[in-house]
């Protein structure tokens, strides 16, 4: 959901303030987390209790920034603000990616921030763009180079409806033929760390002033002159108060935030001065927790200031054009203070990793994704070079397919690039050579060197990219070189594993994921799922020619003939399959690619006709004899449909549980509490049937149709009473927070207030207030303050009866008395 926050005051006019300007920049960034294969992110435990680490810490920083606190006295709300409206950003294309499907309110809330920025700031919106999928450009090839910019800046334009007028260099690594790309592609400039400056040369000066002995002056920008006569601004951040927010906690506080921004200028400035800082965007929210709300009192310090304007690179390099002239050291980063060698050597860089722990390993890796680039290259270009009119053209263009994966701009972009009409299997080669470009560049995103181990989860995540780039070598030209490549891999060494390719074996090979393996998920999934004639699976989909489940207890038979496609390369294959399911995880399942059709309605019959006589032996004999030598089980199943699976079954027998935990609680009440009343402890059996019925009957409640709040009044007396503590706080908490939340989207339903509604929400806060649930109200205070704008006509005329339940809505919710006083 966007938030929009009004300003206390007007914004001042550029001409009425001081020179004195404020930058803040935000990098917000997350490795790409898909199975290169699924192109899903799969289930993350250690991020407990969110599905992933992208939704923790979109949760924590990414949507949290969309509506930061402002508290006043006692701790309460007194505004929410949209901190990107205010603030220079640019955020990862692959994590804006993810963001648009899984948390689609906060990814408008970005999108909007820029086009109010651009309000702010006299038409130049605040959002940069990025290179796009976060690889070194100083260590990439030119080629590898000038993709990376042309997608980064056709993915912003998708998004932000815009061309951008900067970039974010990954880690602000740079070298003299980056910024010649960046140029030549139109970009204005680009922000870097203060020490990746060299020399710097005053406006009518002819000699170079070394800057070996002194830092770079950052309050201003530089103008850097290129080889080819083009030329591109630079801002040089201010490393103090960078490191400050960073590391020195200037993010508890944002009233000591906004003094330590506005300490760096001159007193009295001769010329506009920028004092700017740039800083991972993870660390309002994510690495400092409630960073975002310091970033937003600070904000708000900043434009309660009458000498201070805030203000973006943009703006400010169009208001105040760079005089000085400025050289950079070649090769040069933000996070590695020997240039770029944390992502090709051993250079003493690391994060803490254990003691002994080397990272000898970057070098080698680093050469053989090299080597495994400059195989997969000519075997492109020889290969697209029949499809395609100009193949490295096509693949600068082929961003226009990643970003929306549909049929009409697959077609589009083949009319347009095509050396002639391609044939369906034409069509599949062209996009799987493209695939396999795509993935050489992704696995040199740059967090597999970043850390300490190659066995480590970034590590591992680009050497799946190197396998899919491996796989598609294979598929579309029958070069194999998946031996090689493990065979180099064998030679680098690894802190935990004999070497790396013991690693890639036991972490990277398994989440392989071709048709087949697909095959065997839809097959093991139609068991089960309500209707799987037609199942969308990550990035397939799977359409039945036939489809036959029978059950018989607690045994199931589902045979069927299905046709899965690949949604990325449009790859298909047809399927014949039975699966034989005999309860708990007893899974028996057999697929054919070859069987004719006349064939399979024979064999089905058959093997339905053995089920329905519950001759089993017979099934299984017609399935061993006649389905083939693909054999799977329960645990061939991706991550994500495991656990589905295992919950479902494991949901039947938890019914037998709660029947009898819920009989012995119902026939011992009364013995219960006499023992409680008689001042004796509990005895254990009882304690857990208690504990056990009340929480199932808490999660029943937040999941009920209906929100009952004599039901509610009960379950919090028999929580007191007892002294049970919840058994799944974490799932509990959620549940009861999404139904305020939903309860809350009711209350104005038919553009009306909902007043019998109203009271009992109000009512439910007050009980919830005294339970052991710890409710997270950020959604729906959100929720309540766009409400009270969106409504704000209809909320004057109610009654004050109405009013004072609205207003009680917001005390409740944790707004400031004043905050909701206008009502």
């Amino acid at each position: 959901m966007c938030i929009f926050s009004p300003l206390k005051k007007p914004a001042i006019p550029i001409s009425m303030k001081a020179m004195k300007y404020i930058c803040i920049h935000g990098h917000f960034y997350q490795p790409p987390r898909e199975n290169a294969w699924l192109e899903v992110i799969e289930v993350q435990d250690s991020a407990a209790p969110f599905h992933d680490w992208n939704e923790r810490i979109n949760f924590e920083c990414y949507a949290a920034n969309t509506a930061a606190r402002i508290l006043g006295s006692g701790e309460r709300i007194t505004n929410i603000l949209n901190n990107y409206t205010r603030i220079s950003f640019n955020f990862g294309p692959t994590l804006l990616s993810w963001m648009k499907q899984a948390d689609p309110g906060a990814y408008q809330a970005i999108l909007e921030a820029d086009r109010i920025s651009m309000v702010r700031y006299g038409g130049h919106g605040s959002a940069m763009a990025q290179v796009y999928n976060h690889i070194i450009l100083p260590l990439a090839n030119y080629r590898d180079k000038e993709t990376q910019v042309i997608w980064g800046i056709r993915d912003f334009e998708s998004r932000f409806n815009r061309r951008p007028t900067g970039m974010w260099l990954s880690e602000t690594a740079v070298d003299t033929e980056t910024l010649e790309v960046l140029a030549a592609q139109g970009i204005r400039f680009t922000v870097l760390a203060p020490r990746q400056a060299r020399a710097v040369k005053a406006p009518g000066e002819n000699h170079w002033q070394s800057l070996t002995d002194k830092g770079i002056d950052p309050r201003r920008p530089y103008r850097c002159t290129l080889p080819s006569g083009k030329d591109i601004t630079l801002f040089f951040y201010d490393g103090g108060v960078s490191q400050g927010v960073a590391f020195d906690g200037l993010l508890n506080d944002g009233a000591r935030f906004a003094h330590a921004l506005t300490a760096p200028f001159d007193e009295s400035p001769e010329a506009p001065q920028l004092v700017h800082i740039a800083t991972d965007g993870e660390s309002y929210g994510h690495h400092h927790r409630f960073g975002e709300m310091a970033l937003a009192a600070c904000l708000q310090n900043l434009e309660e200031r009458s000498d201070i304007t805030l203000t973006n690179y943009s703006q400010f390099a169009s208001l105040f054009p760079a005089e000085w002239e400025v050289q950079i050291h070649e090769n040069s980063s933000w996070s590695c203070a020997h240039g770029v060698e944390r992502w090709r050597s051993n250079c003493g860089c690391s994060t803490g990793g254990r003691p002994g722990w080397t990272q000898v390993w970057r070098q080698p890796l680093r050469e053989l994704l090299n080597w495994l680039r400059d195989q997969l290259a000519p075997l492109y270009e020889r290969h697209a070079a029949h499809l395609l009119k100009d193949p490295w053209a096509a693949r600068n263009e082929y961003i226009e397919v990643i970003l929306h994966r549909d049929e009409a701009h697959v077609e589009a972009f083949l009319k347009r690039h095509a050396r002639r009409p391609l044939d369906q299997k034409e069509s599949v080669t062209a996009l799987r050579l493209l695939e396999m470009q795509r993935n050489a560049m992704l696995m040199f995103t740059s967090c597999g060197w970043f850390f300490d181990e190659i066995s480590g989860l970034e590590t591992d995540q680009i050497l799946q990219y190197a396998n899919r780039a491996l796989h598609f070598a294979e598929q579309v030209a029958g070069v194999h070189l998946h031996n090689p490549f493990l065979q180099r891999l064998e030679t680098i060494p690894s802190n935990v594993y004999e070497n790396g390719a013991v690693s890639y074996r036991q972490n990277v090979i398994n989440s392989r994921a071709d048709l087949v393996r697909v095959g065997m998920h839809f097959a093991v999934s139609s068991v089960f799922e309500k209707q799987p004639e037609q199942l969308e699976m990550l990035n397939y989909s799977a359409e039945s020619e036939v489809f036959h489940r029978y059950e018989a207890g607690l045994q199931r038979l589902a045979i069927g003939r299905t046709r899965v496609v690949s949604r990325i390369t449009k790859s298909e294959k047809r399927f014949s399959f039975v699966v034989l399911y005999l309860g708990q995880l007893n899974f028996l399942g057999k697929i054919s690619v070859e069987m004719p059709r006349t064939t399979f309605d024979t064999l089905a019959a058959e093997t339905i006709q053995a089920f329905r006589k519950s001759d089993l032996n017979a099934v299984i004999s017609l399935m061993e004899d006649h389905f083939g030598e693909e054999r799977f089980s329960f645990w061939e199943l991706f991550g994500d449909e495991k656990r589905k699976i295992l919950s479902q079954v494991s949901s039947e027998g938890g019914k037998l549980i709660e029947t009898a935990f819920r009989e012995f609680y119902n026939d011992g009440y009364q013995v219960m509490t006499a023992i409680l009343l008689s001042g004796i402890p509990l005895p254990e059996a009882y304690q857990s049937a208690a504990q056990f019925v009340l929480n199932q009957d808490l999660r029943n409640f937040f999941g009920s149709a209906r929100f009952h709040i004599r039901e509610l009044t009960r379950l919090a007396g028999e929580f007191k009473k007892w002294g049970v503590a919840l058994t799944d706080a974490p799932g509990i908490q959620l549940a009861a927070s999404e139904r305020i939340y939903r309860e809350i989207q009711l209350l104005f339903e038919g553009g009306a207030l909902h007043t019998e509604r109203l009271h009992t929400l109000n009512q439910a806060l007050q009980i919830l207030d005294n339970m052991p649930v710890e409710v997270n109200y950020w959604k729906s205070q959100n929720l309540y303050f766009s409400l009270l704008g969106g409504h704000k006509a209809m909320a004057l005329q109610l009654g004050q009866e109405e009013k004072e339940a609205l207003r009680e809505l917001g005390r409740l919710l944790g707004f400031d008395q004043e905050a909701i006083a206008t009502l």
